[in-house]
């Protein structure tokens, strides 16, 4: 993980998705009403200007700063969160696709809300309290350890293919969150405190190779999202 220059993971700006379940849980419904797959959840209007605003940031880098390669998740509004980010650039870098980058599966859970969850699924939710939600999967999902081993394969692969480069992440509040737990060597302890505190969207985490180490200079920053655009 130390051959690249630096790293910056931003989360996707906010989905419709995000929207709908902030509503349905403030309502204490029991599920989010999404229509769509999760992977194919698009940006809502307030998430193309947080992405736009994303894009700004990059731009107002110094040159020798800018992305010099993006890696996106295949979901779709993590996806529209890097073209349109990256049509702010003067010279955008080349950019792919990772699966191993996609957000965490809920499994027979996708689309609940917490309240729905609770109702549905009463014995898994007593399995959640007892285990911890490190290393709980859902029924027909992921736990959090699974990111973990995608995630050391993804920046394996990346510190080989990548070197010297600046590269860009646009994922999900999961992934970045395990993203610190790989790269950083955390513990269970530290990253469940550091889960405490949302991801925002579109905000930016950035590490810096210094003498062969990434070293975190940033995290979770959204200093760039005027107050309009953290409604949700």
């Amino acid at each position: 993980m130390n051959a690249f220059a630096s790293l910056t993971l931003a989360r996707h700006g906010e989905s419709t998705g995000n929207v709908a379940h902030h509503t349905a849980s403030a309502a204490d419904a029991h599920e989010a009403g999404i229509a769509e797959r999760d992977a194919d959840i698009p940006l809502s209007d307030l998430g193309r200007a947080q992405a736009a605003a994303l894009g700004a940031r990059l731009a107002a880098l110094p040159a020798a700063e800018h992305p010099t390669l993006a890696i996106t998740s295949p979901y779709l509004r993590a996806r529209e969160t890097l073209r349109i980010a990256l049509d702010h650039l003067p010279d955008p870098p080349p950019h792919r696709v990772d699966e191993r980058l996609r957000d965490r599966d809920q499994g027979a859970w996708e689309g609940l809300t917490v309240h729905g969850i609770r109702s549905r699924y009463p014995e898994e939710s007593a399995r959640l309290r007892r285990v911890g939600k490190f290393y709980f999967r859902p029924p027909g999902g992921e736990s959090w350890c699974d990111l973990a081993l995608r995630l050391r394969s993804f920046y394996r692969d990346l510190a080989d293919d990548a070197p010297g480069e600046h590269v860009l992440v646009t994922a999900h509040d999961a992934i970045i969150v395990m993203s610190r737990y790989v790269v950083e060597d955390l513990t269970e302890a530290e990253i469940l405190q550091i889960e405490k505190t949302p991801v925002v969207n579109a905000s930016v985490s950035h590490w810096q190779n210094r003498n062969g180490h990434l070293t975190r200079t940033t995290y979770n920053d959204h200093s760039h999202l005027s107050t309009h655009l953290t409604a949700h």
